[in-house]
């Protein structure tokens, strides 16, 4: 023990000898000082730093994931050059079943140290961090204490899963709690309320998961480093499913790898319409229920030997559960693809204008979000105003009302990335030019007709590939995204860069609208001609021009 530690149980135990046995008090003192002698105050797992092997532990563990591994093995390579740096606080931000607390227990792993899991989901006790006091009765140490004990170190990797998930209430308010254990400057002196002795933390990895980051308070988020995991390809989980998940789930129905093996086509199909997530999660349990099925077969004698093909695959999962977004067959007029950001990957959405004859008014229907409702109605505008140079009479506008529907009405849609495909939509809807039926297009559009930047450019171009997209139009802007995008995906679509919405529709319509002649514009008064617009003026003021 620390030597103000040891005098301050050497005095509990003085004060305990002097109090009868028979009260209570003596039972609190003695729960007290064990809790002081069992913690590791200067116990410590020596760091095993190889990082050629950590990194062959990164990937055995993990398919994909370059950037997550990259900076772990940075981080790894700084423990082992300065061990007597200040540990950061990781925070693996991304959508469930990604493997973010799989990768604590990896980093563990790759350093040979201790692994503790603390859940804070639904944790609305500040008691629960930081200890109880002791005049409670039952008091005991806070969650933090107790897994550093449990770890028998004090330089575990100690993962707090679930940090979007800290409830408040009249109790306290657990994340400003947290505040103080995860900051590198104020750990080194943690104070638990039920040991009332400083813990030094410092030495300790934390490691966080979440889901948002929406929810997180910004001083919590501030201290951590954020490292995104937007979730897997295709072509990624085909691999994770035959590197990791078969062969655990055969294994665990005690089936051999003769008796069993699923082509790559049945994976992808499987993975395609019968899972729609970010991770893997629920491809295993299909994949378990495939290895039920064969497990039952083989117990009955049924089965010696077999491939799960695509009829196989639909006997026993049934229908296909999801429809993946898929191009036009032919060219459309008023009819438009977009691409798509949703909290399981990327997808295509049609855009769908419809042109009505009689008085002017502009009809949303889809259950869109108020910046979805702008990004059409900022559309419309820069329209109006280019309207003689895109062949549309101003005539048109005032006589003919428009009706913009995004399909899949009962989920709702939000986000201004629509924006250039509902300007693209309605100007083939007013001028009856088709839409190229293998283009996809993302940006949000200003009254200017500029394209502005959008974001999860990754996610939208792997769900324009899958959708059966050859060419996709992105802002000029996110030409930075690029190589976040697989080399594969990159090599197979074409992608244009565009700055403005003039040249969305360029490339996104099957030939060029054809201007109206010169003085086409709406008419005007010969008398007003020449004359400059003026405010009315006030009584007794006169208004020059300037």
């Amino acid at each position: 023990m620390p030597e103000e530690v040891k005098s301050r149980a050497l005095k509990e135990l003085d004060r305990m000898a002097r109090i009868p046995s028979a009260s209570p008090e003596v039972g609190v003192i003695r729960t007290y000082v064990d809790w002081l002698i069992a913690m590791p105050w200067n116990v410590a797992t020596e760091d095993r730093i190889e990082i050629s092997e950590a990194a062959k532990v990164l990937s055995d563990d993990h398919y994909g994931l370059e950037k997550v591994k990259e900076r772990i093995i940075e981080y790894l390579a700084v423990r082992k050059l300065a061990p007597q740096v200040k540990s950061p606080i990781l925070c693996f931000a991304g959508p469930p079943g990604v493997g973010k607390t799989s990768l604590g227990k990896s980093i563990a792993k790759a350093m040979g140290r201790k692994f503790v899991r603390m859940s804070l989901g639904g944790l609305h006790d500040e008691a629960e961090i930081r200890g109880h006091r002791r005049t409670y009765i039952g008091a005991l140490p806070g969650r933090i204490a107790q897994g550093i004990k449990t770890a028998g170190t004090k330089n575990p990797v100690f993962m707090l899963d679930e940090i979007d998930k800290v409830g408040a209430d009249f109790r306290g308010d657990p994340s400003a709690a947290l505040l103080e254990v995860l900051d590198p400057e104020q750990n080194a002196t943690f104070q638990d309320n039920y040991l009332e002795v400083e813990f030094d933390l410092s030495q300790v990895l934390f490691v966080a998961t979440a889901n948002q980051l929406d929810t997180i308070p910004d001083a919590l988020r501030d201290r951590m480093e954020i490292i995104q995991i937007p979730g897997y390809t295709e072509a990624e989980k085909l691999e994770i499913a035959k590197r990791y998940i078969v062969p655990k789930q055969r294994e665990n129905h005690g089936l051999k790898e003769s008796q069993v093996t699923i082509p790559d086509e049945t994976m992808v199909h499987l993975i395609r319409h019968y899972t729609r997530e970010a991770g893997v999660r629920n491809a295993e349990r299909e994949i378990a229920t495939l290895m039920r099925k064969v497990a039952r077969g083989v117990a009955e004698k049924k089965i010696r030997k077999g491939s799960v093909d695509l009829k196989k695959l639909a006997t026993w999962l049934g229908p296909e559960r999801h429809e993946y977004g898929e191009m036009d067959q032919d060219d459309q007029v008023g009819s438009a693809t977009g691409l798509v950001v949703t909290p399981v990957g990327g997808d295509v959405v049609t855009v769908e204008v419809g042109v009505m004859e009689g008085r002017e008014e502009l009809i949303l229907t889809g259950q869109l979000g108020d910046v979805m409702k702008e990004s059409a109605r900022a559309a419309l505008t820069w329209i109006k105003s280019h309207g003689t140079e895109l062949g549309i009479a101003p005539e048109r506008f005032e006589k003919s009302g428009l009706h913009i529907h995004v399909p899949a009405g009962a989920i709702p849609k939000d986000g201004p990335s629509a924006g250039v495909t509902m300007a693209t939509a309605i100007v083939s809807a007013l001028t009856g030019i088709p839409v190229r039926k293998d283009v996809a297009m993302t940006g949000e559009i200003t009254l200017r007709g500029r394209v502005l930047p959008i974001g999860g450019l990754k996610s939208k171009a792997l769900a324009a590939h899958a959708s059966g997209a050859r060419t996709i139009l992105i802002p000029k802007k996110n030409e930075k995204d690029l190589p976040e995008i697989p080399e594969e995906i990159r090599k197979a679509l074409k992608i244009i860069p565009v700055e403005t919405i003039g040249q969305v529709l360029e490339h996104a319509l099957r030939r060029k609208p054809k201007p109206l002649p010169a003085g086409s514009g709406p008419a005007r008064n010969p008398r007003m001609a020449g004359r400059s617009l003026r405010a009315p003026s006030a009584p007794g003021v006169t208004v020059r021009p300037s």
